[in-house]
């Protein structure tokens, strides 16, 4: 499985084209071949663009919920809206459908974020807003998150 590095700071044209910078078209160049898929993110204002070979993983692991309990059905429906197949040309330009450049509120300046094996698209001034709110608690959540003292499978 391949994990992104960086934080990157791009611009947005007019018909929702961005260009990618060079150190991530490098760390993507492994998928180009194959595609992508943007979505909607679950939790933030954001937008989320998988390499196909993760979505399909993902995919896999969401097809085996019972479709005849309804909340899965809602949840498959909810998680799946706005879902697009996404290529980066050749010049490592990325356009992003209108109706997902809408829903994430992305303006001209965007930034485009690690988050493992994914990478999220932010409007450059929700993705700072989210770093700052973020913060305020994060030592508590790194403690929450990672530091079971039971378990120190991460040290």
């Amino acid at each position: 499985m391949k994990h992104f590095i960086g934080t990157y700071e791009c611009k947005a044209d007019i018909k929702g084209r961005i260009m990618l910078p060079a150190p991530l078209k490098k760390q993507l160049s492994y998928s180009i071949k194959d595609g992508f898929v943007i979505k909607r993110a679950v939790f933030n204002p954001c937008l989320e663009l998988y390499p196909l070979s993760e979505w399909d993983k993902l995919i896999e692991k969401i097809n085996t919920l019972n479709r005849f309990v309804k909340k899965n059905n809602d949840f498959i429906r909810r998680f799946t809206a706005g879902v697009k197949l996404l290529d980066i040309d050749s010049t490592g330009r990325v356009l992003i459908p209108k109706n997902l450049i809408n829903h994430a509120k992305i303006n001209k300046e965007v930034v485009v974020s690690s988050a493992l094996n994914i990478l999220e698209i932010w409007d450059k001034n929700l993705y700072e807003k989210s770093i700052d709110e973020a913060t305020i608690d994060f030592a508590s959540l790194a403690e929450q998150v990672m530091g079971d003292e039971n378990n120190e499978k991460l040290s």
